[in-house]
């Protein structure tokens, strides 16, 4: 009877199924979490305005300054010095595109006319400061 068992030994295997299960679903769950993230921290206060008109998307580079200064262009983070290469990049494709300059209401104004002179150094077709319109009141 005793030589029957000795043949067996322990199974000593790692199993990493639960290991990979964990790890498939932390990825999931930054994925998603993700784009939320990033649009929460680029939220920008736009100043507000009673006139106004919405740009076409399509022929639009948006060029966003947070809070904190940080510029944006499309959504790409890019930095002061190499501004005007990113936007030389984007007007090469058609000379008649917006330049929309998105600041938030506390950037000081020296950082938005640094924005618009790189606009205007690269003959941008139109040049415009994105605010939010708010309604007239009608008075009866």
């Amino acid at each position: 009877m005793h030589g029957r068992y000795q043949h067996r030994r322990p199974i000593v295997e790692m199993n990493l199924i639960p290991l990979i299960d964990v790890s498939l679903i932390l990825v999931i769950i930054f994925m998603v979490l993700t784009p939320v993230l990033v649009h929460y921290q680029l939220t920008v206060k736009l100043p507000t305005s009673t006139e106004g008109a919405p740009a076409p998307a399509e022929t639009t580079i948006k060029v966003i300054i947070d809070r904190r200064g940080q510029v944006t262009v499309d959504d790409r983070p890019v930095s002061a010095g190499k501004l005007e290469r990113e936007l030389m990049l984007l007007l090469s494709k058609s000379t008649s595109k917006t330049v929309l300059v998105q600041a938030d209401r506390s950037v000081s104004i020296e950082k938005v006319v640094a924005v618009l002179d790189v606009a205007k150094r690269l003959k941008v077709g139109k040049l415009g400061i994105g605010v939010l319109q708010t309604e007239v009141p009608v008075s009866p």
